[in-house]
């Protein structure tokens, strides 16, 4: 990685849901899931961060709690990167090109 390096994963956007919107709310897994129209299994598999976050659901999250879609593809985005850093660390591309020259 360059730049700045970021030595823990990234916190999933279901962790964040759930700590920073559902619970201060009141709201319940089941409540959301209605709320948003799917099951409450998918909704459960989400807030525990089995399963990644769409730009679907992104989109009706951000309706729901007053947020923007954006918010919540960038959680997922972070996580998205980190993860594939960590599971492409000891890979070596064959060839590295060079920059073009100005």
């Amino acid at each position: 990685m360059t730049g700045l390096q970021r030595h823990r994963r990234p916190t999933p956007p279901g962790e964040i849901l759930r700590e920073h919107y559902l619970m201060p709310r009141g709201v319940s897994v089941t409540d959301l899931a209605e709320t948003l129209g799917v099951s409450r299994k998918q909704m459960s598999l989400l807030v525990n961060g089995h399963v990644r976050l769409s730009p679907e659901m992104a989109a009706r999250l951000a309706k729901s709690l007053g947020t923007t879609t954006r918010f919540w593809l960038n959680l997922q985005a972070a996580l998205d990167a980190h993860d594939a850093d960590q599971a492409a660390e000891a890979w070596q591309p064959s060839r590295v090109f060079d920059r073009p020259a100005a």
